[in-house]
């Protein structure tokens, strides 16, 4: 379980394609604490990691599933990706209850600077049974892009929009995205299960 407070944006080292599963190289200062079998999410996706390397860099698979899901299969190297270790429970939940089962994908389509932040706006293909099972955005309510736990404003039907301040722009990887590029996004559980109850 995670929080949806980035710790890194790290670099991609090296990927390596094994049948239909990658393996991602990552570099980041908290490599030496890391074990293998323990869980880090990836632009939001839980991986585990499978390897602790001598040079700082360790290694996590994702298989097909993950990368139809999700924007891993998109990474190059030298791209920065979003890390969070698993969370401690005896800590606050600083952003919002995240498992790191990405949901989908969605596009930007805008930015727009408002007073020092910035306004991102993601669009993403509408499933209605996707959506009867609680797969979408509510104003005011939480959402994860990229990892990063968010507030939703502007919620439309296949739309919506974050605010991006300033040091989240600069210590995540919405430093790097632009118009037209593809981002994770994981729904809020809690929707997830009253649509759910509201089924039975």
């Amino acid at each position: 379980m995670f929080s949806g407070i980035v710790e890194e944006a790290a670099k991609v080292v090296s990927i390596e394609r094994n049948g239909g599963n990658i393996n991602l190289t990552i570099q980041c200062t908290f490599t030496d604490e890391l074990k293998i079998d323990q869980s880090v999410a990836h632009n939001g996706v839980c991986l585990t990691v499978v390897a602790v390397n001598d040079d700082k860099t360790y290694v996590v698979t994702a298989i097909q599933e993950t990368l139809d899901r999700s924007n891993l299969g998109q990474l190059k190297p030298g791209d920065l990706i979003n890390l969070e270790r698993s969370i401690m429970m005896n800590g606050r939940l600083d952003g919002h209850i995240v498992q790191g089962h990405v949901d989908t994908t969605a596009k930007c389509v805008d930015i727009e600077e408002v007073d020092g932040s910035k306004y991102f706006k993601f669009q993403y293909t509408v499933d209605k049974d996707l959506v009867s099972k609680g797969y979408v955005t509510v104003e005011k309510g939480s959402v994860t892009v990229n990892g990063v736990s968010l507030t939703v404003c502007d919620s439309e039907k296949d739309s919506f929009r974050v605010a991006i301040i300033p040091y989240t722009f600069t210590h995540t990887n919405f430093c790097n995205i632009k118009v037209g590029d593809v981002v994770n996004i994981e729904f809020d559980i809690i929707g997830k299960y009253l649509a759910r109850l509201m089924q039975h």
